[in-house]
């Protein structure tokens, strides 16, 4: 089939090179250039940099910063058959969608009508499921409200960060992506209408991430998987901000004191306990303790938690979790 690809971020490409080798892609369709990184220098999203990769100059990317009459007069003589989305992040109107004889579809990593919008992935990793998947849907007007054309679903372990799920996630889609393609050229596709309420997910936005030590340990070490690697979950430390890059979790777990730690019963939530040479850095928290793997301290590099530990000073009793001026770490209850 002659099909345009509509895609962004990292998770669509694998799709994008797959469906190069059995259809013909006529044309790509993803975001404007962005500012990126450190250095906010422009940069191309992934699907275009793959796109001019494996298609080459003469299949056309555009990059219109909204789906109007200039973007539908750009589409219009490509002639493609079906429209084909994977997390191009905007709704298709139903003017554009009219350009294509046999529709279009979109890949959707979750199990709908679980998690309609664009941070499904984060949304089952903060929620704790056991399980999630990938759906493809037909586009509807609705956002991810179209019937159902094929599932694949995913036990989760609860070990994975976001990172991890959107890499699998990506392979999964292409390959379901390709068999439903497949039954529809073939007239074979069957569908059918989403079962159950929805529930929805927004943008995730940088502040997100802000730890509540005074949450339970799960739901920590939950925001600290899906989170990775973005927007990142973080606290503060004496006042500068503290990036949290891996953790691990030990619900109703006490801590052995040991030469220069706290006593856990007097601990606040948030407060260090010390130093576990095997565990990482260990946090108080509303329900058990969070080993504190990996940090990032503002302005500096990612460090493992015995090197983290022995450049800050009198880190037991330290309150983590204030932006201001740090609280009285000898404040008790």
């Amino acid at each position: 089939m002659r099909l345009l690809f509509a895609g962004s971020p990292d998770i669509a490409v694998p799709s994008l090179v797959r469906l190069s080798f059995e259809h013909e892609i006529v044309g790509v369709l993803t975001n404007p250039e962005a500012p990126c990184g450190r250095g906010q220098a422009c940069a191309e999203t992934p699907v275009a940099q793959a796109a001019a990769a494996v298609l080459g100059p003469k299949v056309p990317v555009l990059t219109p910063e909204r789906l109007g009459a200039e973007a539908r007069a750009a589409v219009a003589p490509l002639g493609a058959e079906i429209l084909v989305s994977f997390a191009y992040g905007r709704i298709f109107g139903p003017r554009f969608l009219e350009l294509f004889p046999r529709g279009g579809v979109n890949v959707h990593p979750s199990l709908l009508p679980r998690y309609r919008g664009p941070a499904p992935i984060q949304s089952a990793i903060l929620a704790r499921d056991s399980e999630t998947g990938i759906t493809v849907q037909r586009l509807a007007l609705e956002m991810d409200s179209g019937d159902i054309l094929g599932v694949e679903r995913l036990p989760l372990s609860g070990l994975e960060t976001a990172e991890d799920l959107s890499e699998v996630a990506a392979l999964l889609g292409a390959d379901l992506l390709s068999r439903v393609l497949g039954q529809i050229e073939e007239g074979k596709e069957l569908a059918r209408p989403q079962e159950g309420e929805a529930s929805y997910c927004s943008i995730l936005k940088k502040e997100d991430g802000l730890i509540d030590w005074g949450s339970g340990v799960l739901d920590i070490d939950a925001k600290v998987r899906a989170f990775s690697p973005w927007p990142g979950a973080f606290t503060y430390l004496r006042g500068q901000r503290l990036a949290v890059l891996e953790s691990f979790p030990y619900p109703h777990v006490t801590y052995a004191a040991g030469p220069g730690s706290l006593d856990f019963e007097e601990a606040l939530p948030g407060t260090v306990l010390g130093l576990d040479k095997s565990r990482g850095i260990m946090v108080q928290t509303k329900d058990g303790l969070v080993a504190l793997r990996r940090l990032q301290l503002q302005h500096k590099k990612a460090l493992p938690y015995r090197e983290f530990a022995n450049g800050i000073r009198e880190l037991a009793g330290t309150l983590l979790g204030y932006p201001g001026p740090a609280r009285e770490e000898t404040d008790r209850p």
